[in-house]
């Protein structure tokens, strides 16, 4: 058996560490994960998604502040004698003397298809960006961000209504499959990694909370891929009558009669019309401040909103 320690933490990672320890294939030594940390309105102290799963598993759990400076846990990971370290959205950067550690190699799971979107936002970065196609890849862990040798990829297209959230959870569906695969690959040396391609590099940084701000002046094709990506957070909004509003579906149509960006062409059943970047931007859910999510038709009944009102004021 492939011996593992997985370094993980958010949900995504999940049904990876699971599939691992089902398998007659690993034994997954350990697992490592970030710190318990507060969560939600209440500021619960929560164990994360990983920590979670690993405990319901029988798994031995390691909870450093930071692994690069503990190192008492770094000799108990050498202990255990592991073939590899697997990281999955761990969220600590790991220092060459952990990488050292495992008999073969420190092998991470990156969400999109190196050498683009390197760093910490790759999902929702392909969407914003509006890429038809993204996917997965194992490389071999190295101290520069997701620069290592990739050793296998696979595509995932993105079609014109998939939010991060469903990305997201497609992801979590693959990866393990692909873990599985390079893992054995490796050892059986059927796997060879292949040097990144430096010329093709792009990055993926985290979106801020300002960042969902629609720009009424961007095109509506644009708006709508922002409302598409920042579906779970920070959550693409604008403001009407000084209230906060979080869109969460909308859609574009071409339009040649929009006058002023942000203004309000018409309100149907099907949503509420907005001009953007000279084309239609339709308005199809929303989340009104201090509510829940519901159609656009039904918070325009409530809300009074009419034909020439502007958004953004």
């Amino acid at each position: 058996m492939i011996k593992i320690v997985f370094f993980g933490t958010p949900a995504i990672a999940v049904k990876s560490l699971e599939y691992l320890v089902q398998s007659e294939k690993f034994e997954v030594l350990a697992v490592v994960t970030q710190q318990d940390k507060p969560s939600g309105r209440g500021h619960k102290v929560c164990a994360s998604p990983v920590k979670q799963a690993a405990l319901r598993l029988g798994i031995p759990v390691f909870q450093p502040k930071s692994i690069r400076k503990d190192a008492e846990l770094m000799q108990k990971l050498r202990d255990l004698a592991p073939d590899f370290f697997l990281t999955f959205a761990f969220g600590q950067i790991l220092s060459q003397e952990v990488l050292d550690i495992p008999k073969y190699y420190t092998v991470n799971l990156h969400a999109s298809l190196l050498p683009s979107y390197r760093g910490a936002n790759p999902i929702q970065r392909c969407i914003y960006n509006g890429d038809c196609v993204t996917g997965i890849t194992t490389m071999l862990t190295v101290l520069d961000l997701d620069a290592g040798d990739i050793c296998l990829s696979e595509e995932i297209d993105i079609d014109a209504e998939m939010t991060d959230v469903v990305l997201a959870e497609i992801i979590s569906n693959k990866s393990p499959k692909l873990i599985e695969k390079t893992l054995c690959g490796l050892v059986n040396g059927e796997i060879q990694p292949q040097k990144q391609d430096e010329t093709k590099v792009t990055f993926a940084n985290k979106f801020n909370k300002s960042d969902g701000k629609i720009d009424f002046t961007k095109s509506a094709k644009e708006i709508v891929c922002q409302v598409r990506a920042m579906y779970s957070w920070p959550n693409a909004y604008t403001t009407y009558k000084g209230k906060h509003i979080k869109i969460m579906k909308a859609c574009s149509v071409s339009y040649e009669g929009c006058e002023e960006n942000g203004k309000v062409i018409s309100v149907t059943k099907e949503g509420i019309e907005v001009c953007a970047g000279k084309d239609k931007l339709v308005l199809q859910l929303i989340k009104p401040e201090g509510k829940g999510i519901m159609s656009a038709y039904s918070w325009s009944n409530g809300s009074g909103i009419v034909k020439g009102d502007k958004f953004g004021e």
